[in-house]
């Protein structure tokens, strides 16, 4: 028993480490002074920038994601886009070929056809074709607005800047519960989360669906590892212990479109646990011990390699709770108050998380959304169970199955119309 009681201790401070943070993060947001150092840039002399585009079987949303590409406001002779056709076996190469055809000498097509699957090892063989200062990358579902190549270019002026990301938000919002659950979600992680962490200084995440990377870093850092399945998480790590600075621009926002099935939904965020926790295992000493980092950004960063380990850590809560409850052994301040805590933090809703998430939809000027934050108490727990059974998985894997990669599956078509 005093084991489990030391145990629950540890979650206990877990927790409440982690609730500090997301309120922290959301007062910083309401309150703080904000930071949009880069946003209002408009005429400057434009770094080069190649522009890869990484699809693999996109028939369905390839198109809409090029159609805006070629339409954005930048100088046509400092931008190159590379699709990075990573062995497609639809559409999608033909529908490529008919986009260089419309636009000469705009669009190149890199067909990868054998080697390594997955988005990193596709990223790794398409940047020997670069020769631009940036590289911009963006998944085929994206769609950028038409302003925001410059404003995710305009932080590269600042030579310390090695990465930079925008903001994400879905296009798919009205199709059923799911997707404005993801919506509300999306907001916090953004509008609060990675805007704060801009404010104060800490480590944005560079994310590989709307970001920028500047050449030198990357190849400063070692180029795309091929071995991980969350490779903006680990180049955010590299770059980070390397001294190269991360910018987040709230203002430049990419339109997605989020999974529409809970089934898709649970295979997104086991790959992201995975790929999460493959960085956590990579980085987590090394940040430890670096000692050019100021400690609030070394301990934000080890908070932010943990926060998929806290599913598992909040489910092994709640049974340690439960049999020191029916064992007799809890008490006023060693048990009781702490699984008071549990419960609230988790079992009746994430009420930090919550609060960051109303704060960000305030933000985001969409009250009446407000409605529907009770239901995300569904998304937290089958979120919550998906990603412990995704670092279970992980963690039994043979090692070669540890980087297999699971795409997102795709619900619009090449002839939906979209709204933006």
């Amino acid at each position: 028993m005093a084991l489990l009681h030391t145990l629950y201790d540890i979650i206990i401070i877990l927790i409440v480490i982690y609730t500090i943070r997301h309120y922290i993060f959301t007062l910083n947001r309401l309150y703080g002074k904000q930071r949009h150092p880069f946003i209002d840039i408009d005429t400057a002399n434009w770094p080069t920038v190649t522009v890869l585009v990484a699809a693999h079987n996109e028939e369905r949303v390839i198109s809409h994601s090029l159609d805006a590409l070629v339409r954005v406001y930048y100088p046509p002779e400092k931008i190159k886009i590379i699709v990075v056709n990573d062995r497609s076996k639809d559409k999608t190469a033909a529908i490529i070929e008919s986009y260089i055809e419309k636009y000469p000498g705009r669009i190149q097509h890199f067909h990868r056809k054998e080697g390594k699957p997955g988005k990193a090892a596709a990223l790794k063989e398409a940047s020997a074709l670069v020769t631009s200062e940036v590289i911009m990358v963006f998944d085929a579902d994206y769609i950028p607005g038409r302003g925001l190549i410059k404003q995710l270019a305009a932080p590269f002026f600042d030579p310390e800047v090695g990465l930079v990301m925008g903001r994400v938000v879905p296009l798919n919002t009205g199709k059923n519960l799911l997707t404005r659950l993801l919506d509300m979600e999306r907001s916090g992680g953004y509008q609060v989360d990675q805007q704060a962490r801009m404010n104060m200084g800490l480590l944005p995440q560079y994310g590989g669906t709307v970001g920028g990377v500047r050449v030198a870093a990357l190849t400063d850092v070692g180029g795309w590892h091929d071995n991980t399945l969350a490779e903006d998480t680990d180049l955010t790590y590299r770059a980070f212990l390397m001294g190269w600075k991360t910018v987040y621009q709230n203002r430049s926002e990419c339109y997605e479109e989020v999974p529409e099935t809970w089934a898709v939904r649970i295979r997104q965020i086991m790959r992201w646990a995975k790929g999460h926790n493959q960085s956590l295992r990579r980085h987590s000493a090394t940040v430890l011990v670096t000692r050019n980092i100021r400690f609030v950004e070394k301990l934000d960063a080890l908070l932010l390699l943990g926060v998929y380990v806290m599913a598992p850590v909040v489910l092994a809560g709640w049974v340690i709770g439960i049999i020191l409850f029916y064992c007799g052994e809890m008490t006023v301040f060693g048990g009781y108050l702490p699984l008071l805590a549990l419960i609230t933090y988790s079992a009746v809703g994430n009420t930090a998380a919550f609060f960051e998430i109303a704060a960000a939809v305030y933000l985001d000027g969409g009250q009446k959304r407000l409605r529907l934050l009770p239901l995300n108490f569904f998304n937290f727990m089958i979120s919550t169970l998906s990603v412990s059974r995704g670092i279970i998985t992980y963690a039994f894997a043979k090692p070669e199955g540890r980087e297999k990669w699971d795409k997102t599956q795709r619900f619009r078509s090449e002839n939906t119309i979209l709204m933006l």
